[in-house]
C-alpha cells in the first residue's frame, strides 16, 4: 500500500498545465461506443478512472491504443464481443451505468451492468436513469447477481424519442440519456438537463460523431437521431476540478503558481468566490496565474450548486482554504447530502468546524428534512498540525494533501488509490512547486520501505 509524506510549511511556486478532465474522457470513451469508426483523444489523463473505463471497454470488445507520453488514445469498437460487464467493476467507478445508454443503440441483446460505485459522499440514485431510459423505449431492472446486484436492460423494439423531464439536473442521467438518445428515432427532449462543461464537451464529441443536438437557454436538450456516424478526433477539455485544486492549495501556502490551459469561462463561479476571500488570480491568454496577495477574508457565504453554481468538487479544498481566512464563514452543500465526512480529520488536525444539520444560508435544499449534516461554519484562520491520515475519497483526498501542506512537521497519507483516480502526475506536479513529498510504499512487518517517488525539491 502507498503512502504519501507530506512536510509542510512551504509555499507552492512555479508552473503546471492542466491535465485533461477526469468526469470528461471516462464519459467520452463510453461514447465511442455508439459508433463501428476509430476515434481519437488527445489531452488524455493517465489516471485511475480512465485505466478502470479503458478496461470496461476493452471487456466489451474494443481495441485500445494509449500513448500516456503523448496524451493520445485510439478506440475503436468495430463489433461487440459481450453486452455483459463483468461483476469485478461493480462499485469501481460510476461508468458501468453509462454503459447502457451507449449500448442499448448497438445491441438487440440484453445489457447487463454491474452497481453504481464510486466515492461514498451520499447517495447516486439511479432512479433518474432508469426512468428516462425506460420512456425512450428500454426495459430495465435490477437484480441480484453473485453476492452484488447488477441491471439488465434490453430495447429488442428499439428506442424512440421522447420527451423526458428531470426532477433534478443529474449530470448522470443526462449523460446516459444524451447517449441512448443519440441512436433513437426520431426527436428526445431533455428537459432540466444539467449542462455542465463535460456534457458540452460530451455533445461536441457527439456532434463530431454524427449526431444533431442543440442546447436552449431553458436547460433543454433536443438530440434528433443521427444517421450517419463519423471518425472523430477531439482534444479532451482541461480538469477543472484540478485547477481549482492547485488554485486553492496555492493561495492556502501563500505561494503563486501559474497553471497552464487553465480556461476562465469555466471557472466563473469559482473564481467569484475567490475573488470574496481576498485570493489572487490573474487571467491571461493560455492560463491563469493564481496567488497569495494578502490575509484572507473569511465572513463569506457559499452553497454548492449544479453549474453554472459552485461546484460541489470544489467545496472540499475550498473549506481547507477557509481555516486560513479571517472570520467565521457558512459552506452549504446541496448537491450531496454527506460530504462533510471529511471535515472530522481537518477538526483533528486544528480546524475550528462545526456541522449543521440545518440549511445554513440563502435557500432550503432539498436536504432541509433530513438528519443529514449538510452545513458547516469554519472559523480562522487556525494552524493545522501534522497528522496520520487515511482517505476516504477522491476529492476529500486533495483536501487532505492540501491540509498536509498548510501544516507544520510531516504527516502520513494513506490509500493513496483515492487521489490517483483523479490527479495525474500528484506528486511529479507538487514536487514540481516545491512541495516536499514523498511516496513511498508502506512495509510489511520485517520489511524495509520502499521509495517509489521522492522528488522533494
Amino acid at each position: 500500500m502507498d503512502v504519501l509524506k507530506i512536510k509542510g510549511g512551504k509555499p507552492l511556486s512555479g508552473q503546471i498545465r492542466a491535465s485533461g478532465a477526469k468526469n470528461a474522457m471516462t464519459k467520452l470513451l463510453v461514447a465511442s461506443l455508439l459508433s463501428d469508426k476509430k476515434c481519437t483523444f488527445f489531452n488524455v489523463p493517465n489516471i485511475g478512472d480512465v485505466e478502470i473505463t479503458v478496461n470496461l471497454c476493452k471487456e466489451i470488445g474494443s481495441e485500445i491504443k494509449w500513448d500516456k507520453k503523448e496524451k493520445i488514445l485510439e478506440i475503436y469498437t468495430p463489433e461487440l464481443k459481450t453486452s455483459y460487464v463483468p461483476q469485478k467493476y461493480s462499485g469501481s467507478n460510476r461508468i458501468p451505468i453509462l454503459m447502457i445508454g451507449a449500448l442499448l443503440g448497438r445491441t438487440d441483446e440484453d445489457i447487463i451492468v454491474p452497481t453504481i460505485g464510486g466515492d461514498l459522499i451520499g447517495s447516486r440514485p439511479v432512479d433518474l436513469h432508469i426512468h428516462a431510459l425506460h420512456k425512450l423505449g428500454a426495459r430495465i431492472e435490477y437484480r441480484e447477481m453473485k453476492k452484488e446486484g447488477a441491471y439488465f436492460a434490453q430495447a429488442h423494439q428499439g428506442l424512440k424519442g421522447t420527451i423526458i423531464s428531470l426532477h433534478y439536473p443529474s449530470v448522470g442521467a443526462t449523460e446516459n440519456t444524451i447517449l441512448a438518445a443519440v441512436r433513437a428515432k426520431g426527436t428526445t427532449l431533455i428537459k432540466n438537463a444539467a449542462i455542465e462543461p463535460e456534457i458540452i464537451d460530451l455533445i461536441l464529441f457527439l456532434q463530431k460523431l454524427g449526431a444533431k443536438i442543440m442546447i436552449d437557454v431553458d436547460r433543454t436538450i433536443c438530440i434528433q437521431q443521427a444517421s450517419q456516424l463519423n471518425e472523430v478526433e477531439h482534444t479532451v477539455l482541461p480538469d477543472r476540478n484540478e485547477v481549482a485544486s492547485y488554485a486553492m492549495a496555492a493561495i492556502s501556502t501563500k505561494g503563486k503558481v501559474w497553471i497552464e490551459g487553465a480556461e476562465h469561462h469555466n471557472m466563473i463561479a469559482f473564481l467569484n468566490k475567490l475573488r470574496d476571500i481576498g485570493g489572487g488570480f490573474q487571467v491571461r491568454k493560455n492560463g491563469i496565474e493564481f496567488f497569495y496577495e494578502k490575509s484572507l477574508r473569511g465572513g463569506v457565504h457559499l452553497e454548492t450548486d449544479v453549474h453554472p453554481g459552485f461546484m460541489t468538487d470544489w467545496q472540499q479544498p475550498f473549506v481547507v482554504l477557509m481555516t486560513q481566512a479571517v472570520g467565521a464563514s457558512v459552506i452549504h452543500e446541496t448537491v450531496y447530502e454527506n460530504r462533510f465526512g471529511y471535515t472530522h480529520t481537518l477538526k483533528a488536525m486544528g480546524a475550528d468546524i462545526e456541522l449543521f444539520t440545518q440549511c445554513l444560508g440563502g435557500k432550503t435544499c432539498r436536504f432541509a428534512s433530513s438528519d443529514h449534516h449538510h452545513s458547516i461554519v469554519v472559523k480562522g484562520p487556525t494552524p493545522l498540525k501534522a497528522t496520520d491520515i487515511t482517505i476516504p475519497d477522491l476529492r476529500a483526498g486533495f483536501a487532505y494533501v492540501m491540509a498536509a501542506l498548510i501544516a507544520n512537521e510531516t504527516s502520513t497519507i494513506s490509500n493513496v488509490d483515492f487521489v490517483d483516480r483523479g490527479y495525474e502526475e500528484l506528486v511529479a506536479k507538487l514536487s514540481s512547486l516545491g512541495a516536499d513529498i514523498t511516496r513511498v510504499t508502506a512495509p510489511k512487518k520485517g520489511e524495509p520501505k520502499t521509495v517509489l517517488q521522492n522528488t522533494s525539491v
